[in-house]
């Protein structure tokens, strides 16, 4: 069996993007009303793609969006928040418990 003994700091570093928006939206509030023009879009990427609704508000230039490399630097946070979600998946894919549908049948004992 294998132990994970990471703790706290990983949910910390996880909820970084997250924690980062938040700060940046209290701090700072007539950034997000010319980017977004409400607040559903903010609380929905706050959500599901947190590190690219930072991304796209770091790099929207009002009257003008976004332009050039702009997309790729975009693509890339899209690519991040979508990777975390595959790779905690993968992470917790042996967690479900034995009978539930979905679960992987158990693996034959070892013979040497």
């Amino acid at each position: 069996m294998k132990l994970n003994n990471s703790g706290c700091l990983t949910g910390f570093v996880a909820g970084l993007s997250r924690i980062f928006l938040i700060m940046v939206w209290i701090a700072r509030p007539a950034n997000f009303t010319p980017v977004f023009g409400s607040w559903i879009i903010p609380c929905l990427g706050f959500l599901f793609l947190p590190f690219t609704t930072l991304m796209y508000l770091i790099l929207y230039t009002p009257g003008v969006g976004l332009t050039g490399l702009d997309w790729v630097w975009l693509i890339l946070a899209v690519v991040l928040d979508v990777g975390h979600v595959g790779f905690t998946a993968a992470t917790n894919r042996d967690k479900i418990p034995q009978g539930v549908p979905g679960a992987l049948p158990p693996e034959p004992p070892a013979t040497s």
